[in-house]
């Protein structure tokens, strides 16, 4: 059906959709749970068993006790249509990649771990309704939707290097990627810890737990329930909109989460320390750490202002973009696909 070259295109091009389109739908995701609107339709797949969302009768008919709220309804039902195109375009992926699954170079492992991750998506967003937004769902939901996204441009940089190689007879072939030094996984780790505690702190309404910045309710150290916090066996059944947790379980939460990003600076700090001398990385490093920089900016205004939608919508982009810097960072220290790098950066990233 499609010539090689236009079908390794193709490919390419679908990866980037499909890396922009998970952004839209975690951010469309974010738009969600930050109008309360996660509940707007009591059932899944469906909307009161219906595809688009009913009239209020066929609603009270079909869930007497959950009354239909149209904007709510409807905010839900766009999440789920545009993360449904979202499975198509992963589908498409692998089915057009399928005949090349055996070819040297094709990323077919990491086009399969997306048609999973993406399943396992699916799987999250209908426990997040009838679980009723259990905050230990609703934090690996908005996890998966960041790691989605992160295997979303893995492939993407994968196909493209893939293209190059068999366009060029094999010029865009190199040598096995390099291994990099602990801080790397050291800081992977603390980003990965640190996007849980964001989605924790929002699944459990916690942003506010904290007035003012950099302290917390007027003191450094404020009155916490650490244990009661990070109670991670809650109790399955109540409706969890609003939170369920006492204010000093909050504002560990909230602490937890500011922490967090101080750990995360500071080991970005020693990343930039230990691979300063590789001029290669400090462009990609350095524009990583100004994300994070932006995100605790953005966060201290959060609680100034008072979490104000829009604000709260600019986090979870920073999230996003938190997440794509660290993917293209961990892909220019490696050396894939960027033949002639000096000894150096091998002896710097080996380090």
């Amino acid at each position: 059906m499609f010539k090689s070259g236009s079908r390794r295109h193709l490919l390419v091009a679908l990866s980037l959709v499909g890396t922009v389109m998970t952004a839209i739908v975690v951010l469309v995701g974010a738009w969600t749970r930050l109008t309360d609107a996660g509940l707007g339709c009591p059932d899944w797949p469906g909307c009161y068993g219906r595809l688009v969302v009913p009239d209020a009768g066929v609603a009270q008919a079909h869930t007497p006790d959950s009354p239909l709220e149209p904007f709510k309804a409807w905010v839900e039902m766009f999440h789920r249509y545009i993360a449904s195109l979202l499975g198509v375009i992963v589908l498409a992926l692998v089915m057009l990649g399928r005949s090349r699954r055996n070819d040297a170079g094709y990323p077919w492992g990491v086009s399969l771990a997306l048609l999973m991750a993406i399943v396992v998506q699916g799987a999250f967003g209908a426990f997040t309704v009838t679980l009723k937004l259990w905050p230990q769902v609703v934090t690996l939901h908005l996890l998966g939707g960041l790691a989605v996204m992160g295997l979303f441009l893995w492939l993407h940089l994968r196909l493209r290097r893939y293209a190059r190689s068999i366009s060029k007879e094999g010029e865009g072939i190199v040598s096995a990627p390099r291994r990099l030094s602990r801080w790397w996984a050291v800081a992977i780790a603390l980003l990965v810890a640190q996007l849980a505690l964001g989605g924790w702190t929002s699944s459990n309404y916690a942003g506010m737990a904290c007035q003012g910045f950099p302290t917390c309710n007027g003191e450094w150290w404020p009155s916490m329930d650490w244990s009661e916090g990070f109670h991670l066996t809650q109790t399955v059944g109540p409706n969890y909109l609003y939170g369920q947790l006492h204010a000093d379980a909050r504002s560990a939460i909230h602490m937890g989460h500011r922490l967090g990003a101080l750990a995360l600076g500071i080991t970005l700090l020693m990343l930039i320390w230990r691979h300063w001398g590789v001029r290669q990385l400090r462009p990609i490093l350095l524009l990583l750490f100004a994300v994070y920089g932006g995100q605790v900016l953005i966060g201290a205004l959060n609680v100034i202002w008072w979490l104000p939608l829009s604000l709260a919508l600019v986090h979870t982009a920073g999230a996003l973009l938190m997440v794509a810097m660290m993917v293209l960072a961990v892909w220019q220290a490696r050396g894939i696909g960027q033949p002639g790098r000096s000894s150096a950066m091998g002896e710097c990233v080996n380090a």
